[in-house]
């Protein structure tokens, strides 16, 4: 078995039993809480866990650590940092498909839909919809909560105090820097207008890199980094690999939110496209049109596209050659990234290249 399937194999395992803890504590609530508690394993299971990962490979860049032979303390520390990150993850996908309006998630449908569909079943009174987005803002809220104590749990597990406050200051200015920059986006689509080229650019980067990029690689590796006690060069050197990845990761995931394959993405092709996003993607391919070919592109774009819309909207982005350019800023950023693992070791260095090279060619 090599080392990432076996750290995935950890990882679910720990979640498995971290949601398996909280049924029992929250067992006095009674049969009526159940389906939450379910649809949080259901959620929580499988899925690609790069930000885990990361933090463990974060640590592992600083510090020796057998991931081979049996899950000792400091390891187990070092799972629950990672478990941590996943928990967030899933609250903050959760938040997202509320706030984004969407229907799907992994090809089954979104937490809120989920509930929307168990209150039909079981003939309650209200809105479904209304139900469903409550349930799922809740749920979004419990895994955070849970995030939380497991990385409180892996910081008093780590001896030296120092580390663990430098791992969860980390951690903190994450999850402001997500919020925020979930903000930002959702401001982003309220606009009554883009911008001229240059701000527009600089406000879709500057999405990119708080609501997803810095929260998908940098963190995780830092947070990880942290608990094995990195040095300041150290941190500088994850963080100069981090930062880049996470940008062609999510380079990446805006290509998808396109282009996708809906039977990989498990999310209709140009789903991106239907909400409106303001992505660098998107960004680059208006600024390469005709005035009135803008005009129509600005006007489609958010609203209630059918698939020949929505192809029309593929083809021009193709046609811009922008899918090209970001194809391009995705191997820049990559690049950049294995320059700075130089200040690493040559195996910490070598397990972070590939992982790098997963996240930011992935078709999913």
């Amino acid at each position: 078995m090599d080392e990432t399937t076996r750290l995935a194999g950890l990882i679910q395992e720990r979640l498995n039993d971290i949601i398996d803890s909280h049924r029992a504590d929250l067992e006095p609530l009674g049969p009526d809480a159940a389906p939450l508690l379910d649809e949080a394993k259901d959620f929580l299971t499988g899925g690609k866990r790069f930000r885990a990962l990361f933090a463990v490979h974060g640590y592992r860049a600083v510090r020796p650590l057998d991931i081979v032979g049996p899950v000792t303390t400091e390891f187990g520390a070092v799972l629950d940092a990672a478990c941590a990150l996943e928990l967030f993850h899933a609250a903050a996908l959760i938040h997202d498909d509320v706030i984004d309006r969407s229907d799907t998630r992994r090809g089954r449908p979104a937490v809120h839909k989920r509930f929307a569909g168990l209150h039909g079943e079981h003939g309650h009174r209200g809105a479904p919809e209304h139900f469903g987005i409550s349930s799922a803002i809740l749920l979004g809220d419990l895994l955070q909560s849970w995030s939380d104590e497991l990385m409180n749990r892996a910081c008093d597990a780590v001896a030296e105090s120092s580390f663990s406050r430098a791992a969860r200051a980390h951690f903190n200015r994450m999850r402001s820097e997500v919020a925020v920059g979930q903000y930002l986006d959702v401001l982003e689509e309220q606009r009554s207008s883009f911008a001229e080229h240059a701000e527009q650019l600089d406000r879709s980067t500057r999405v990119l890199v708080y609501k997803s990029a810095k929260y998908s690689v940098e963190a995780p590796l830092l947070i990880g980094g942290a608990l094995a006690g990195a040095s300041a060069e150290q941190e500088a050197a994850l963080a100069g690999f981090g930062l880049p990845v996470g940008v062609a990761f999510q380079l990446r995931d805006d290509l998808l939110g396109v282009f996708g394959d809906e039977e990989l993405t498990g999310k209709p092709s140009g789903d991106d496209l239907v909400e409106g996003k303001r992505t660098v993607l998107v960004t680059l391919a208006r600024e390469a049109l005709p005035v009135t070919q803008r005009r129509i592109f600005d006007d489609l774009l958010g609203t209630d596209l059918d698939t020949e819309q929505v192809y029309m909207l593929q083809r021009t982005i193709r046609d811009s050659g922008a899918e090209q350019q970001v194809e391009q800023m995705i191997t820049r950023n990559i690049d950049r990234a294995h320059r700075a693992l130089a200040e690493l070791d040559g195996a910490a260095a070598e397990r972070l290249s590939a992982l790098a090279g997963r996240a930011a060619s992935r078709s999913s």
